[in-house]
């Protein structure tokens, strides 16, 4: 089983404490998105997690819990992009985040540490140019950190339109994305970067750029150090090349304030959930009720699957 920590939310920087409290009792309530009264009780025991995969833009706060991780496989989709606090309100300066990046990397290696340059959006402001020169910025300061780097290109959900309106963020064409995909691929060689598209339809490999798995069955079998064999999620999209994993975050509980972010509608929301977030819950927002059905999920290993098929 593969723990993801989280495509919802920004635990590493958020909810670090409750997640090693939950590391501790083994076990975690995850509510049903659609759903909100079911509940699944998912077991964190080290003899069933083949791998946690956070996902996160600022996980300093968790560095220093790191050593009560040591029984796990885990590896980080840390996203650094080059937005000011116009998109992105409540991250730290992005010479702070830099630094977090390089001691991270210091900590676990590079070739756990995946650069997340997601998404590209396009406005008055944020130019092809201002990319171009960002992605390299960024590529030479992060050279010998990370051995990998992934990037999309925003996608208009419509829980976001008003956002996007209101920072008048355009689509971006055809003949756009390839002129960004050529000189982030060349920039990416410069580096000795391997570079990949996360969910995106376009084909970009004559820039010698693949589909991404962020949930990658490949690095985690080389993490773990034995044969990891995984289905694609069938829960993400099409493009989407993840592996299927378990999510325990929620929605609209990330306070990085990301105004193209998919996983929050509301501000209001959000600023409401943080409030009812207790650390010694087993849930991540709010606690149970009368109202909710526990369902206790069978979760095995990869490893012990494969034993039990072979």
């Amino acid at each position: 089983m593969i723990i993801s920590a989280s495509r919802r939310t920004d635990i590493p920087a958020y909810y670090s404490d409750w997640l090693l409290n939950r590391i501790k009792e083994r076990y975690v309530y995850v509510r049903n998105p659609m759903n909100i009264h079911q509940i699944s009780k998912i077991s964190l025991s080290p003899d069933v997690v083949d791998c946690i995969v956070f996902w996160s833009k600022n996980p300093r706060p968790l560095l220093d819990k790191l050593q009560f991780l040591n029984e796990y496989a885990y590896y980080f989709q840390f996203t650094l992009n080059p937005y000011d606090k116009d998109m992105e309100v409540q991250l730290p300066c992005k010479h702070k985040i830099l630094e977090t990046f390089k001691k991270l990397s210091d900590m676990i290696s590079p070739s756990r540490i995946i650069w997340r340059y997601d998404p590209v959006l396009l406005n008055k402001k944020y130019t092809i140019s201002f990319h171009i020169d960002k992605f390299f910025e960024y590529a030479m300061k992060l050279k010998g950190y990370t051995e990998k780097v992934t990037f999309s290109f925003i996608d208009f959900y419509k829980k976001i339109t008003e956002n996007i309106r209101f920072a008048e963020i355009g689509e971006i064409t055809y003949e756009e994305k390839n002129i960004i995909a050529d000189n982030f691929s060349r920039i990416a060689k410069e580096s000795n970067l391997i570079i990949d598209t996360c969910a995106e339809d376009i084909d970009l490999s004559k820039y010698n750029i693949s589909h991404a798995r962020c949930i990658d069955d490949r690095l985690i079998a080389k993490i773990i150090g034995y044969n990891f064999v995984a289905e694609k999620d069938k829960n993400q999209r099409l493009e989407c090349g993840c592996v299927g994993s378990i999510d325990i975050g929620e929605y609209n509980s990330c306070s990085n304030g990301c105004v193209y972010c998919y996983a929050n509608y509301s501000q209001n929301v959000v600023r409401t959930n943080f409030k009812k977030h207790n650390k010694f819950s087993p849930l991540l927002i709010g606690e149970t009720n009368e109202s909710d059905i526990i369902i206790e999920r069978k979760v095995l290993s990869n490893n012990t699957l494969q034993k039990e098929l072979f």
